[in-house]
């Protein structure tokens, strides 16, 4: 029997709920330390914020999005959680895109910092086939939750809410200018500085500060 995910937040519930995936190598504890939970607070939003530990086996074995659907996300649902948003910086944002791609309905938004595009494999593999427009990807392709990710943003729903941010500087940074381009201008934000947490702080705060989230 697995360990049952390890969550921090305090739900209140109020009508919006964001979950938030780490990075690789990261942790819940680390969105508190880096000012999350307290730029909600300083704002007065009605607006409950939880985030989840993943570790890197369970991602690597696929038990790290069902754990989320089935210990999160379906008992928020069950809970009245109106609007259900979920983000990760870096490889979080890439599992929350997977989230989105597998299961489409189980979150009303997301909220994507610096979201890890894949691996130069699959970006090449796309590049090949001509790119992303003329891509038509295999089955064996489609095991790989990366590839699914792109066949999403392929043609993702025009009224589903999206914010794609990163800095100007970095390392994936091609990458996630092809993930924004996915989806309309105004729902990217991009600002100086690399694939860093003072990038991803100051993100936070013009996500928050656009109003993306219903409240």
């Amino acid at each position: 029997m697995s360990t049952p995910l390890r969550t921090l937040g305090r739900i209140t519930g109020a009508p919006t709920r964001l979950v938030l995936l780490p990075g690789a190598y990261m942790g819940a504890a680390d969105f508190v330390s880096a000012g999350f939970f307290s730029a909600i607070t300083r704002r007065r939003l009605p607006i409950d914020l939880l985030a989840v530990d993943l570790d890197l086996a369970m991602i690597s074995s696929g038990e790290a999005l069902p754990a989320l659907q089935e210990e999160v996300l379906s008992p928020a649902r069950a809970q009245g959680c109106r609007n259900l948003w979920l983000g990760g910086i870096s490889l979080g944002g890439l599992l929350a895109l997977c989230q989105q791609a597998d299961s489409p309905g189980s979150v009303d938004g997301l909220c994507l910092l610096a979201p890890y595009p894949g691996s130069r494999l699959t970006a090449d593999a796309i590049a090949d086939a001509g790119g992303l427009a003329c891509w038509q990807p295999s089955a064996e392709q489609l095991a790989d939750y990366e590839f699914r990710v792109w066949r999403w943003l392929q043609k993702p729903p025009a009224d589903f809410p999206v914010f794609v941010g990163y800095g100007a500087e970095d390392r994936f940074a091609a990458g996630l200018r092809e993930i924004a381009g996915c989806f309309p201008s105004t729902a990217s934000q991009v600002v100086p500085g690399g694939h860093a947490w003072p990038v991803w702080q100051l993100l936070w705060e013009h996500f928050l500060d656009r109003r993306f989230l219903p409240t």
